[in-house]
Formats: C-alpha cells, structure tokens, sequence
C-alpha cells in the first residue's frame, strides 16, 4: 500500500508503486514512474518524465527535471540481485538526463548525495559514489565507482573522474579533463591526463579564506610539489611548520590518507 501524504500533488499519468512513500507538498508531473521501495521526502518535485525506482530516498526540497533516472541499478559486472541504496540529500537540483546508480553489495550497498548539490544536464553519478555539499556537477560530467567527492567541488563540463579517485573540498576540475588520480583540497586541475595547475583561488577566496592565509597555502603548495622528494615526503617534511594553517592541514592529512589512487601532480611520475 502507497504511503502518500494528503498535500501531495500526482498528475494522473504517473505511476506510483505500491509501498512507495510520498511525503507532504511533494509534486510530481506528468509521465513519472516511482519505484515501490522510493522516498520522496517533503516539498519533493519531479517536473515530468521522471523515474525512481531501487531502494532510494530523496531528500527535502530536491527538484528533478525531465528524463532524469535516479536508482537505477548500479552498471557494475559486480552487480547482484540484492537490493542496494541510493540516498540523494536536501535541497538538490538534478537536471535533465542525469544519471545517478544505487551501490554495490560489495562495497556497502550505498551510493550517498549530500545536500544542495547540482547536477547539470546528462552528468552521471556511478555506483558507490560518496557526494558532500555544495557540489557543482556540470554538464556531461561522468563519475566512475566508487568516487569521492568533497564539499565544494567544482567539475567542468564534460570531465571524466576514475573509479576510486579521491576530489578533495573545493578543488576546481576544468571542463573535459581526465581525472587519474586524486585531487587535493583546493587544488585545481586541467587536461587531459589531468595535471594539477595550482590552486583553486577564487573559490578560496569566495568562501572568505583570508590572502595571508592564501599565500600561506600556496607557499606550502610549492613545497610539496617543487620539494626535492616525493610529494608524500615533501608533505610529511612540512607539517610542523604549518600545524595553524587548517586549510594546509587538510592539505597534508589528505594526501597522508590511505588512497586506491596515486596523486594528482603537476607533473607526472612523482607521487
């Protein structure tokens, strides 16, 4: 039996499951499908053609543009008959054509949205993938398996990230590049492969970090990649001289972090 809340508005050419849950305000238009073991959290809209299927909630106030499949079963080779989760958070724009796939038994059973995130037109959110806030997916971006991506993430139009690849808080990642390897915090990387290009100082900037603590980060970005060792040696050879500066701390604990991928450099073939 359908759990759906009196205040919900359903056009009549949709079809909602039984045992699906409808909260209060939710809104959903024409010729949407939503699965029997879907959540559609309060003030919830889907605009049209529209489907949810798989063990999938959806967060408070996340509007879903037209041809979006969310749930879907993950495209893995690994991928079993158990049912497995996709939890999308608050507040998320998810355009047309996105994508997003539930996980794998595997590797916990979960793929997880975070909260006021926007997913632009086709971008793909692949199965296991851990999103935080505040994250823009721009058009046609692509996530393998088992990405990570942290709060305040910026990914241009058409990049693509490695399956297990790590992007660190509010790093920048330029349209149509090849994301390898793991992307520090505030870190800003282009091409193809993808080379880090310096950092991320607008958005820095933008989130009110001071330029004394700016300049102190990116003098430390140069001792960890232009150092005469390894980055993870530079790294390590640095910390006690920064232990005040929390953004290069987070810096230094990302890339001390046990990692499947190797970093992400301005150069290749020093990790």
């Amino acid at each position: 039996m359908n759990m759906i809340a009196a205040s919900a508005k359903i056009h009549p050419s949709s079809v909602i499951e039984s045992g699906a849950v409808i909260g209060e305000n939710v809104k959903i238009g024409p010729f949407c499908y939503i699965g029997p073991k879907v959540v559609l959290s309060d003030d919830v809209e889907l605009l049209s053609h529209v489907v949810v299927s798989g063990c999938t909630t959806v967060g408070k106030g996340t509007k879903i543009f037209p041809n979006a499949v969310v749930g879907g079963d993950s495209q893995s080779v690994h991928h079993s008959a158990v049912d497995t989760e996709l939890l999308i958070g608050a507040n998320c724009t998810i355009r047309e054509g996105v994508t997003m796939n539930t996980g794998t038994v595997e590797h916990g059973g979960k793929t997880v949205v975070g909260d006021n995130n926007l997913f632009l037109a086709n971008s793909h959110v692949a199965h296991d993938c851990r999103l935080g806030n505040n994250i823009i997916l721009s058009n046609n971006v692509m996530l393998a398996g088992h990405v990570t991506v942290e709060d305040r993430v910026i990914l241009g139009g058409g990049c693509a990230v490695h399956q297990f690849t790590r992007v660190g808080r509010q790093a920048f990642v330029g349209g149509l590049s090849a994301v390898s390897y793991d992307v520090i915090p505030y870190g800003m990387l282009n091409g193809n492969p993808g080379l880090l290009s310096g950092l991320n100082v607008v958005g820095m900037t933008r989130a009110g970090i001071d330029r004394a603590t700016i300049h102190t980060v990116r003098r430390a970005y140069k001792q960890i990649f232009e150092g005469p060792e390894s980055i993870r040696a530079n790294a390590a050879a640095i910390r006690d001289d920064y232990v005040g500066c929390a953004p290069v701390v987070e810096i230094l604990d990302f890339i001390g972090a046990e990692s499947d991928r190797a970093l992400s450099s301005p150069s290749r073939g020093k990790a």
